[in-house]
């Protein structure tokens, strides 16, 4: 059941029964009144639950300028994670603070379509105090490699980098350190390795008997290991995924940007093939960060964020991740909020994301948990210990609690936390589901970073210097367009191959090359 479908907030017995007792239901509303109370730009969330009662007088806010502390939005299949994320990202983008988030089911691109009012919709807004008009939003639709109808967002295989390359191909530690000794000795040279043609054209100069004496010069790259980074690479380019690598780079930086109107644009990444390739996807995400980081100013705490990244499906991230790699996103997450950049991440259980990351998630939206089997049972008494006292019996809570409802903490304006708030949240103002095909399509022909990321190109870089086959006149290094036929790495994703025909365009690449 969607939030612009549901039922008036419920007052059984059995939700009352999992509030504080009756004597202190009144201090606890008190409470949660003056936790909630800001002085400056805020976000409201949703309107306080005790008692089974919605209290529209007892809003439950996050102060924008706690954005940038993080957070977290967990909670079970269908309980209203995403429609969440509608809710942080209008009001987000209404202040004039840019969001970035990625859509895996593709329901997030209703924010482009304003909402059609209903009486249960009424019913529910009124219950929470919420002055409700439909509104669509300035949303950026974006894809990777062109996956999807969005603008191309690549990455060169240079700036991507051999850690989270290593991730992608799902390299050991040894092999994770030869290819960055392989990355170093093309930058060396001053080989650009744009996309995967160029950094199979390395591996394989390093392996030919021309090669050789470069690969020992490199010391401690044994020919076995370089052999298996370039069938791991052939693999990659027979699995499509020379779409994603290239140029024109994406520059993260536009995912700063402003409407017209001074509200923030909302970049929406779709994710169509995400069940093809969770761990590419999540990989990527972790690049966008990466590089925002690198390339933002400090600027210390502000009034409000300067963008505010939402990264879905955020246990992919760290399954089966190597020490490096959860190293860096620990990293990038405890130092990114100088830079005015606010990550929440967004999963099922708390438990997804490691203990020294979740340490670091000041902001909670825990939307309810389920307890089917003693693993759920320890996740669920581990995710109560993470919220501060209180007088809600939050193991009942978490789960009975019903879809749009909440258990929040956020940090207030002071940097303490707030009291923990049962909360009824509210509705998007925009459509909850996709918007239709035609809204997608017009806004992706009228959006400005079409005519900059629209065309893929194929500049001489590392491939054509390596076999002879660039351009020698005047345009040597200029960006020119893609080979469109027979030409290695210019195939179209593999989305729904078997790994058979995966392995078969391997082979046949090998041969060619």
């Amino acid at each position: 059941m969607t939030d612009q479908q549901s039922s008036p907030p419920a007052t059984s017995s059995h939700q009352a029964q999992s509030g504080p007792t009756p004597g202190a239901s009144s201090a606890l509303l008190e409470t949660i009144r003056a936790g909630y109370r800001t002085e400056g730009a805020a976000i409201t969330l949703g309107a306080a639950v005790v008692d089974g009662v919605v209290h529209a007088d007892a809003p439950v806010r996050l102060p924008l300028a706690m954005m940038n502390r993080h957070g977290l939005v967990a909670g079970a299949t269908g309980t209203g994670k995403t429609v969440t994320l509608q809710v942080m990202a209008e009001q987000l983008s209404a202040a004039g603070v840019p969001v970035f988030l990625a859509d895996v089911k593709g329901d997030l691109s209703g924010l482009a379509t304003a909402a059609t009012p209903n009486d249960k919709l009424t019913e529910r807004t009124t219950a929470t105090g919420m002055p409700w008009e439909p509104a669509a939003f300035p949303v950026e639709f974006l894809a990777l490699g062109g996956d999807g109808r969005g603008i191309p967002v690549r990455a060169t295989v240079d700036s991507f980098g051999p850690l989270l390359l290593a991730r992608i191909m799902d390299l050991n530690e040894t092999q994770e350190s030869c290819l960055q000794l392989m990355f170093h000795w093309a930058d060396e040279r001053e080989l650009p390795l744009d996309d995967l043609k160029d950094l199979r054209a390395v591996v394989m100069h390093l392996t030919s008997d021309e090669g050789r004496e470069d690969l020992r010069g490199l010391g401690g790259v044994a020919t076995s290991t370089a052999n298996v980074i370039l069938r791991e690479v052939t693999a990659l380019a027979a699995g499509g995924m020379d779409a994603f690598f290239g140029v024109p780079e994406f520059e993260t930086a536009e995912l700063l940007r402003r409407a017209p109107d001074g509200r923030g644009v909302i970049s929406c990444l779709e994710l169509p093939s995400l069940q093809q390739r969770p761990r590419v996807f999540s990989t990527f995400m972790v690049w966008l960060l990466a590089d925002l980081f690198a390339e933002l100013p400090e600027v210390g705490d502000t009034d409000r964020p300067k963008l505010v990244f939402f990264l879905d499906e955020a246990h992919l991230v760290f399954s089966d991740a190597s020490d490096a790699f959860l190293d860096a996103i620990k990293t990038t997450v405890r130092l990114i909020r100088s830079k005015g950049v606010g990550v929440f991440f967004v999963t099922q259980s708390p438990q997804d994301v490691p203990e020294e990351v979740l340490g670091q998630l000041a902001n909670r939206v825990q939307h309810a948990l389920r307890a089917f089997t003693p693993k759920d049972a320890r996740a669920l008494r581990q995710a109560v210990q993470t919220f501060p006292h209180t007088e809600y019996d939050l193991e009942e809570v978490l789960t009975s609690a019903g879809t749009g409802q909440a258990v929040v903490t956020v940090m207030d304006e002071d940097g303490a936390p707030t009291p923990v708030a049962l909360t009824r949240m509210w509705s998007p103002t925009s459509v909850i589901g996709p918007s239709a095909p035609e809204v997608l399509d017009g806004a992706v022909a009228a959006s400005a970073l079409l005519e900059a990321y629209g065309q893929d190109q194929d500049r001489v870089s590392a491939f054509e210097r390596l076999t002879g086959s660039g351009t020698t006149g005047p345009d040597a290094g200029a960006a020119g367009p893609v080979p469109t036929g027979g030409s290695v790495g210019t195939h179209a994703p593999g989305v729904g191959q078997s790994q058979a025909d995966i392995d078969a365009e391997a082979r046949r690449i090998e041969a060619e090359i």
